[in-house]
């Protein structure tokens, strides 16, 4: 009897025998190098309309035969389709590879495929046996630390952050009521994506972006591009350290505290807490773990956070839990139409 896979016209992946989906799950490395490749090579900035193999290749340097085989592959997900033989178009998800498509996952694609992070998986058992990260254990230093000594691949980790926090963005500020709040400090806020968005869509704010100095350079020319340099100042620092501006009403961290463990975590609210006075709103934008067998991105990303930072992803009691021992409670915790939820907390 011969197996077959593919995908159906919605996209999804058809029913098959379950050897089958154990050797696909086996080969996900496979199928992930074939994505990252074809991010790389920019392939689907090309595919304006169908082109053949021949063309793709001399655009990009690439032998003809072994550029086919990787197409042929993709093609199979429905990453690009093959329309002729030896001939490809785009797909909705090949479109999402396109440097310039709305939502586009070619920058996060392209951070996944660092080296940097193949040494970690193969420490993955001494991280699920300790506890562990193996970042340090294989690198020498901390994440971030080797984000700064390696400004080539922070470049590329922070372009993938900002193509990610695009999507968060615009889920959160339909959302979220910002209502009440005049001032609001973004936390570890990047290159500004976040904040430029919320303080587009409500006017009579303004804003303050926190981040480490060399991080926050960058977010004064986002600043300006997005038109809300005027109402948003930069401060550089130190979030374990350095004191927040304080007194303002609402201080956001999108994706910050999954990136640590408990006592950092706690460490960070902390100093939130601080700067804050008793009206203000703390805002974690976090992917919250669901229950078991329940699907959701963020049981994949605390795998990732487990071997990789040290840090994981949270389920809402959890996250009470952080809150309660910085000297919050929570308030509330309000869903998007992305995987990330705003946990609201308040101070006790």
């Amino acid at each position: 009897m011969a197996f077959k896979f593919g995908i159906e016209q919605d996209g999804v992946l058809s029913a098959v025998p379950a050897p089958v989906q154990m050797f696909l799950f086996s080969q996900g490395i496979t199928i992930f190098t074939a994505v990252a490749l074809a991010a790389e090579l920019g392939i689907a900035d090309l595919l304006d309309s169908p082109r053949s193999i021949d063309e793709m290749a001399q655009a990009t340097s690439a032998h003809p035969g072994s550029l086919y085989r990787l197409l042929r592959l993709l093609s199979t997900f429905g990453i690009f389709s093959e329309v002729e033989p030896g001939r490809f178009a785009q797909t909705p998800l090949s479109e999402l590879l396109r440097s310039a498509a709305p939502g586009s996952l070619r920058p996060w694609v392209r951070m996944i495929r660092l080296p940097v992070w193949a040494p970690l998986w193969a420490e993955a058992m001494h991280s699920v046996k300790t506890g562990e990260d193996s970042f340090k254990r294989t690198m020498g230093v901390e994440f971030f630390d080797y984000l700064t000594a390696h400004p080539r691949e922070g470049e590329i980790f922070n372009e993938a952050m900002t193509a990610f926090g695009q999507g968060v963005a615009a889920a959160v500020v339909q959302a979220y009521d910002f209502g009440g709040a005049r001032t609001i400090v973004d936390v570890g806020g990047g290159h500004g994506t976040l904040i430029s968005e919320v303080l587009q869509a409500n006017p009579y704010l303004t804003g303050i972006l926190f981040d480490q100095p060399h991080v926050a350079e960058g977010a004064r020319r986002a600043l300006t591009a997005t038109g809300v340099a005027d109402r948003c100042g930069v401060v550089g620092g130190d979030f374990f350290v350095d004191s927040l501006p304080a007194g303002r009403d609402a201080y956001m961290l999108s994706w910050i505290i999954h990136d640590w463990g408990r006592d950092r975590a706690v460490a960070i609210l902390r100093n939130c807490r601080r700067a804050m006075n008793q009206t203000g709103r703390l805002l974690l934008i976090e992917a919250v773990i669901p229950g078991p067998d329940e699907p959701h991105p963020g049981k994949i990303m605390d795998f990732v956070m487990l071997v990789g930072l040290g840090g994981q992803e949270r389920t809402e009691q959890e996250y009470a839990d952080l809150l309660r021992e910085a000297g919050f409670a929570l308030n509330k915790v309000v869903p998007t139409a992305s995987p990330m939820s705003i946990i609201e907390g308040v101070p006790t």
